[in-house]
């Protein structure tokens, strides 16, 4: 899993055959600090030879500006792979990007990071649109501490995580450092530089000035993780109003502070208007065990979707389920707009199997139906071969995913 305190990341052989096959951009983006430079100088090590420029670093921003790297020799007409990072803090960068591809293309494989922005410009217009492809890298998982390498398809083969390590991903969250340090005292100097830094970038990328109350919302959003999100009653208490709150909760989510799942709705547009569930990057910041195990799940499932997606693999989608009875399952995963999996998590095995696995999943046609357990020890057994509602362990479950 790690060499040294450089991880091997699944993220590495998916970036060096995206520029094997492909000439768009490939845009990654993610959280501060989730470990996208050295994945991206991995990258660039991979594919030599390749250049590397941080936007803020004077010296880099004035080779970016000038294209000062143009000149540089390659043997044989070979590419070089140029890295930019945290190039979205040029108030430009759009423009600038779809020049220099369209006119460098044929010299260079362009891997551009940051940790904002990248990820919003999707729509129809985007000048960008065609030449890149979007990669979303997240903490750590219980998979990528005990795979080696990732197998081709969606799904790994069962592996056992130690009880340390295990222990270690839910104790200290998957973002690289405080995981490899696990000092209880870098880990609260590293959150509280990490919180100020997302609300300083706040700040400089949306022109919010009233960041006191940002702070209070964030901390009633932490307190609300794996629940129903109420606009109204948040714009109350923070003493704004909704549409001013809705801003600000979407900020926060493009800042990867936290991130929203919307109930699923054979209807789209019923399901947008209904209220959202949400859950925080760092699970590790949530006190109660409860909403940290189910957090963790959450995690793990969203970074599975996005990557089977990124990679080209299909469709994939992460919803919640609830009716107006208050029936619920924490989570659906579905390819390519049909159900999937449904997936509710417990503590321990033993309040036994939830009554309403059986009758979503017979309700939605869904192939597969877990109950996530902490307590149940590692099982060599693919989950996915039960088509019955069933109780499953937490290790063995996640490490089949990504």
């Amino acid at each position: 899993m790690k060499n040294g305190n450089i991880m091997n990341r699944f993220y590495l052989s998916l970036l060096v055959e995206h520029f094997k096959q492909d000439d768009q951009m490939a845009f990654l983006c993610g959280p501060r600090q989730v470990g996208k430079t050295t994945l991206a100088k991995q990258v660039g090590e991979a594919l030599l030879p390749y250049t590397y420029l941080n936007w803020d670093s004077l010296p880099h921003r004035e080779q970016i500006l000038t294209h000062a790297f143009r000149p540089l020799p390659v043997l044989g007409g070979e590419k070089r792979t140029l890295l930019l990072d945290e190039i979205h803090k040029y108030r430009q960068w759009k423009s600038y990007l779809k020049g220099l591809y369209d006119t460098e293309k044929a010299h260079f494989r362009f891997l551009v990071t940051g940790s904002a922005k990248l990820n919003i410009f999707r729509r129809s217009e985007d000048s960008l649109m065609g030449r890149y492809f979007l990669y979303r890298i997240h903490p750590l998982s219980v998979a990528e501490c005990v795979q080696e390498s990732r197998s081709p398809g969606l799904l790994q083969a069962p592996k056992a995580i130690s009880f340390d390590a295990f222990d270690a991903l839910f104790q200290w969250g998957g973002f690289p450092e405080p995981f490899i340090k696990q000092s209880q005292t870098f880990h609260r100097r590293w959150q509280r530089l990490r919180q100020e830094q997302t609300l300083g970038e706040l700040r400089d990328l949306t022109q919010i000035q009233q960041l006191a109350k940002v702070e209070v919302l964030a901390e009633l959003l932490h307190h609300q993780a794996g629940q129903l999100v109420n606009y109204s009653q948040l714009a109350k208490k923070v003493r704004v109003a909704v549409n001013t709150i809705i801003g600000w909760t979407q900020a926060l989510s493009q800042l990867y502070f936290c991130f929203f799942l919307k109930p699923w709705s054979k209807n789209l547009s019923r399901s947008l208007l209904k209220e959202p569930k949400c859950y925080l990057w760092d699970w590790s910041t949530l006190e109660d065990l409860g909403a940290r195990c189910e957090n963790f799940v959450a995690s793990h499932l969203l970074k599975a979707t996005q990557f089977w997606t990124d990679a080209g693999l299909g469709d994939y989608q992460l919803y919640f389920l609830r009716t107006k009875d208050q029936k619920e399952v924490d989570f659906l995963v579905t390819e390519n707009k049909k159900p999937w999996f449904l997936v509710e998590v417990n503590q321990s095995h033993k309040t036994g199997l939830s009554p309403h696995l059986k009758n979503f999943q017979q309700a939605l046609n869904a192939p597969h139906a877990f109950q996530v357990a902490f307590d149940l020890p590692f099982v060599a057994q693919d989950c996915f071969a039960e088509t019955s509602p069933v109780i499953v362990p937490a290790t063995t479950f996640l490490s089949q995913l990504v």
